[in-house]
C-alpha cells in the first residue's frame, strides 16, 4: 500500500503552501530572466563594440554579458534568501543561453555540453576574479587589468579597460545604493556609457 504520511510528497500536493512554494519558484524564474535580458541589452551596445575596441565575436560578447551580470550577481549574493535564488537563476538562464547560441551557430551535439561547461566555469571564475580585484585596495586599475586579460580587444585598449571598469565599479555602487525589491522588480540602474569615457582625465 502506499503511504501517505506527513512525510510523503504525495500527501501535500494541492496544499495551498505548496501551490504557494511553486509560484514563488515560477516567479523566480521570470524575475531572473528578465534581469538576464537587461545584462544582455546593456552588454550589447552598439557602442561598446564601436568605439570601445571590444571584439565583436562570439567571445567578445560573452565577456561583455559576463561584465554587465557581475554588478548584478554580487548585488544578489549579498541580498536576501530570494535575492541569491535569483542570481543562481540569472547565471542558469546564462548558461541556457549559451546552450542555445551554441546549437545555431551549428556547433555538434557532442561538442555543446564540453563548451557550455567550460562558459559557466568562466562566469564563475571571471566574477569571482572581478570581485577581488574590486574589493582590493587600488579596485581600478586592478579591474581594469582584469578585464583587458578576459575581453577580447581589451588588452590592446586600455583607455577603454579603465573606461569599463569604471562602469562596473559605478554600477556596483548605484545598485548598492538601491532597495532590493527595485532590483528584483527588474530595475538595473547601469551606468551611462559613451565614447567621453575614454578620455582619460588627470587624477
Amino acid at each position: 500500500a502506499t503511504v501517505r504520511g506527513p512525510s510523503s510528497p504525495v500527501a501535500e500536493i494541492g496544499k495551498p503552501h505548496v501551490l504557494a512554494w511553486f509560484r514563488r519558484r515560477t516567479q523566480d524564474r521570470l524575475t531572473a530572466v528578465d534581469l538576464y535580458g537587461a545584462v544582455v541589452a546593456e552588454a550589447r551596445r552598439p557602442i561598446i563594440f564601436e568605439r570601445f575596441g571590444v571584439q565583436d565575436t562570439p567571445e567578445g560578447r560573452a565577456g561583455l554579458i559576463i561584465l554587465a551580470a557581475f554588478p548584478v550577481l554580487e548585488r544578489l549574493k549579498a541580498g536576501s534568501p530570494r535575492a541569491r535564488r535569483v542570481a543562481r537563476l540569472i547565471t542558469e538562464a546564462y548558461v541556457t543561453d549559451v546552450d542555445d547560441c551554441l546549437r545555431e551557430m551549428g556547433v555538434g551535439d557532442m561538442a555543446v555540453p564540453r563548451k557550455v561547461k567550460r562558459a559557466a566555469q568562466a562566469l564563475g571564475e571571471r566574477c569571482n576574479a572581478y570581485a577581488r580585484a574590486a574589493g582590493g585596495a587600488v579596485p581600478l586599475p586592478a579591474l581594469a587589468a582584469e578585464l583587458a586579460s578576459t575581453i577580447p580587444g581589451l588588452e590592446a585598449a586600455p583607455a577603454a579597460a579603465n573606461a569599463l571598469a569604471r562602469f562596473a565599479l559605478a554600477t556596483i555602487k548605484r545598485l548598492e545604493a538601491l532597495q532590493e525589491d527595485m532590483i528584483l522588480a527588474g530595475h538595473l540602474p547601469f551606468t551611462p556609457l559613451s565614447a567621453d569615457d575614454l578620455v582619460e582625465t588627470p587624477s
